[in-house]
């Protein structure tokens, strides 16, 4: 292996660029490299990938097994040799710690070779028991102690408060259980032995590779490749998703939202759980039957893990084996990680810490691909940032009072305690947005204002610098308190149901009356809005619900402000009344979220269609993470189309001389905008089939296609073209692709009589900008109107451009922050012109319409293999007669 390999099994006759990739993948998997891998969309990247990750997988397996039986053999001849003089020539011929070690080691295998098949059985079911209640079992045991002692206080109790008992007994479920801090609990598991316990129930995971993407079609997209692969009959693959993807249970996923989903599936297995240990407390819990949702049946799981291991099943298949062998695929899935080579997840599960282990996913000396990582930093950044509006401050304070003063009397001392610390500190959060607790949100506040705070100066500001945040987010994971809160809100509010029904005595009247208030103002409020129609009237309602509850969100924010002080910052915004004010966690150092991640793999490797710009990724996210440069292994791939198949230009000025400078302060001039009607108009003239035009903005395409319908150019435009918009909201993507496709596929058919096909109005970084693919004459040239920088007066992205400036080391003539903004510009570019080819026999035109692109600096940042055709036009007259002439000489050697 050390030499690598030569020959990849491949599903066709790979070409070279696809060998040179599996070669270079091969090599940085085996020498343990973080890897950033290029290869345009269209040249097989994920089949690449594929072969090339699983070859080595195969050879690092078959070389660890005959290791292991050579360690084996040896160990045995040694343990079997009963003849001192072998023992005396054995020790002569090696050192003793080498006979000792091997001798060792052998004793080793022979012990885990005759270890009982029904053990592990055992073991396994307890492990699945473990993640099906998602708690530890200590706390389990724990549980029950707390129902134990409960039922003993029942007995105790006289019949009147007996009957007042038995009423409350349905807010079992939402009453916190009986909280240990983590040295408590520390000390109780090594006294009782859970530590070992705990040990014992790890699974070994065998060496796998887990490979990671943006969105849940292109997991699926991927197992497909799998599926056609020549490894699909021998690897053990594993899609991972939330209970949203991979619940069957119908009476579940109606329910629609993941958090209600997900509640309601933890419910079921607490259902399923719960075995009362005193009769006489059974009695009295004895109500309404709880739902146990009838798909986690142990054999039926075990089942289903094993046909998962066994073949490779894409989402659609791991459903329908489930519907069919009445099994949940969310927890056979997880039950299968252990033992899969190949897993399949989102980004998420892999880049949260807490959602990483909640999946049982370890990535120690583990292979990690991140596929589409172009915006690997955002993610990251955007997956540890927060946000909390003055509105679900208010909310989240005001539901948690009344949920203490419910159970008051039922929470234990230190609940209580904590309790009124997350109280404490949600006071603090409004006041710093210059509201108070207990005032209408919808009142004027403070003046309309934006500041910027490090961690440690908000914590002073807003007067909660003296709560342990850390000890609070404990708090908040293992008790559970946000769910519990949604539960008690969701049972209240969403039911309607009135919290005297059940009491008689005075006291607990007074006791409920704040939450009655509570409860009355919300249904006044929504008795007050417009009547609906009933369909219309249960989604409200559901969305109303959903947002009834916003506990895990500021459980979310007080976890950001757990972050390093100089890793981050807090922005707070004030809109002159609290509902609409808002504060939020920017993380600025995505680095040390993914240290963890690269400290812990074998090797990562980083893979995308385009991943130009790499310098600023190799500083922001590697070099920060601690990773020395000899670890970093490149490699990007030119294309495999033809060079006379692309035909890339630069455009400086219009066909009147007017130039092409779409600046900020330039680019509303009716001048500017006319002169782009007549390039677009133009470009029509000689473009068969699909153009595809991307501008900067929706303000911006909003503003011109207003001006071209006044000025008439947008008539003049759909007589050569049919022309379509990218739609507002996103489930019409689909539709208007639809109706664009269909229009350029009946006007190729009519030929040259009337329309030449479509026009799609676009925005770079929208809708259409990513994972659409416009190949053939959906895509035969691509207009980039201007070039797409963010908005350098946001205080989010100043404080970034602050962060780079201080911590990073300038280059190539650029500061940090500068090169920040001209690299999202670019990344976004080269995302939005890579989507007309496609494959092999595609060709296409990609016109860039600013004459800043004809810079070196911003040339050198596209793609190598769009680069290095790209031609730069000073005048209009040549740029457009070499479109005419690509386009003539296409239709030449078609006919």
């Amino acid at each position: 292996m050390e030499n690598g390999r030569s020959q990849f099994p491949f599903p066709y006759q790979a070409y070279t660029i696809q060998e040179d990739f599996m070669r270079s993948l091969y090599t940085a998997l085996d020498q343990g490299k973080v890897g950033i891998f290029e290869s345009p969309t269209g040249t097989g990247k994920s089949l690449s990938l594929i072969c090339g990750a699983l070859s080595w997988l195969t050879d690092f397996e078959n070389k660890r097994k005959e290791e292991a039986a050579v360690q084996l053999q040896e160990g045995e001849m040694s343990l079997s040799s009963s003849d001192p003089e072998d023992r005396v020539q054995s020790s002569a011929a090696e050192p003793d710690w080498i006979t000792s070690f091997v001798q060792k080691k052998a004793e080793r295998d022979l012990m885990f070779k005759l270890k009982d098949d029904e053990i592990k059985r055992k073991k396994r079911e307890e492990r699945l028991e473990l993640i099906r209640k998602n708690v530890q079992l200590k706390y389990a045991m724990k549980r029950k102690s707390c129902e134990e002692d409960e039922a003993f206080k029942l007995l105790q109790l006289n019949k009147e408060d007996q009957t007042e008992a038995a009423a409350n007994q349905d807010d079992e479920d939402l009453i916190i259980a009986e909280y240990e801090s983590d040295d408590e609990s520390k000390s109780k598991s090594r006294f009782c032995g859970d530590e070992e316990e705990d040990d014992e129930l790890v699974e070994e995971h065998v060496t796998k590779i887990y490979y990671c993407s943006r969105t849940h079609s292109q997991l699926a997209q991927f197992v497909h490749e799998v599926q056609k692969s020549p490894f699909s009959k021998d690897i053990s693959l594993v899609t991972l998703g939330s209970r949203q993807n991979l619940c069957v249970n119908e009476e579940v996923r109606r329910l629609g939202s993941i958090q209600r989903i997900n509640d309601r599936c933890l419910e079921m297995q607490k259902n399923k759980h719960e075995k009362p240990h005193h009769e006489e407390a059974a009695k009295k819990k004895r109500g309404p039957a709880k739902s146990i949702c009838p798909y986690n049946k142990i054999s039926a799981l075990q089942q289903v893990r094993d046909e998962l291991l066994g073949r490779v099943h894409d989402i659609e298949q791991l459903l329908k084996l489930g519907r069919e062998s009445h099994s949940c695929p969310y927890y056979a899935t997880r039950l299968a990680v252990p033992q899969a080579q190949l897993v399949v997840l989102p980004y998420q599960m892999v880049l949260h810490e807490a959602t990483r282990r909640a999946a049982g996913i370890q990535l120690k000396d583990q292979v990690l691909i991140i596929d589409e990582a172009h915006n690997l930093s955002d993610t990251l950044s955007r997956i540890h940032s927060a946000e909390l509006s003055g509105a679900q401050l208010c909310r989240a304070h005001s539901q948690l009072s009344q949920y203490a003063e419910r159970f008051k009397n039922r929470l234990k001392a230190k609940n209580v305690m904590y309790v009124k610390q997350v109280l404490f500190v949600i006071e603090g959060l409004v006041r710093v947005l210059g509201g108070k607790v207990g005032q209408n949100p919808q009142s004027q506040t403070t003046q309309a204002a934006t500041e910027m705070l490090t961690i440690n100066d908000f914590l002073f500001k807003a007067q909660i610098d003296n709560i342990n945040l850390f000890k609070l987010h404990r708090y908040f994971e293992k008790s559970m308190i946000s769910r519990k809160l949604g539960g008690f809100v969701e049972k209240y509010v969403g039911s309607g149901v009135s919290l005297h029904t059940h009491v008689s005595s005075n006291k607990e009247n007074r006791r409920t009356e704040g939450l009655n208030r509570y409860l009355q103002s919300l249904r006044d409020n929504h008795s007050k809005a417009p009547a609906l129609p009933n369909d219309q009237q249960g989604s409200l309602e559901a969305e109303n619900m959903l947002a009834a509850s916003p506990m895990l969100q500021v459980e979310g924010f007080f976890m950001a402000l757990t972050n390093c002080n100089k890793d981050g910052r807090v922005v707070l915004h004030r809109q002159g009344n609290l509902s609409e004010s808002s504060i939020k966690f920017l993380l600025l150092n995505p680095a040390v979220h993914f240290s963890q991640v690269l400290k812990e793999c074998r090797a990562v490797i980083i893979a995308g269609g385009t991943m130009q710009p790499v310098s600023d990724f190799k500083q922001e996210l590697l070099f920060s993470a601690g990773v020395q440069e000899e670890r970093i292994a490149e490699f990007s791939c030119g294309h495999v189309i033809p060079p006379e198949n692309l035909l890339p230009i630069v455009l400086c000025s219009g066909p009147s001389g007017q130039e092409l400078d779409f600046t900020y302060q330039n680019r509303d001039s009716p001048r500017m905008m006319d002169e782009t009607g007549r390039i677009l108009s133009n470009i029509c003239n000689v473009v068969p089939g699909g153009v595809v035009c991307f501008f900067p903005s929706y303000e911006y395409s909003r503003c011109i296609v207003a001006h071209w319908e006044s000025a008439g150019i947008l008539t003049r435009l759909a007589n050569k073209k049919k022309i379509f918009q990218e739609p507002k909201k996103a489930n019409q993507v689909e539709q208007i692709l639809g109706e664009f496709s269909s229009c350029i596929q009946k006007c190729a058919q009519q030929g040259s009589v009337g329309l030449t096909g479509a026009l799609l109005f676009s925005v770079v970084g929208g809708k259409m900008s990513e994972g659409i693919n416009f190949s053939d004459d959906l895509g035969r040239c691509v207009v980039m109107v201007g070039m797409p920088y963010p908005n350098i007066k946001s205080p989010e992205l100043q404080e970034k451009m602050s962060y780079l400036d201080k911590h990073l080391t300038h280059s190539g003539g650029w500061s940090p922050g500068q090169a920040l903004i001209e690299n999202l510009c670019m990344k976004a570019v080269n995302q939005s012109i890579g989507r007309a080819i496609r494959h092999r026999g595609d060709y296409s035109s990609i016109v860039l319409c600013d004459r800043r692109y004809s810079r070196a600096a911003t040339l050198a940042k596209l793609p190598a293999w769009i680069r290095s055709r790209t031609s730069t036009h000073q005048r209009f007259g040549p740029a457009f007669a070499a479109l005419r002439k690509f386009f003539v000489e296409k239709k030449q050697k078609l006919n």
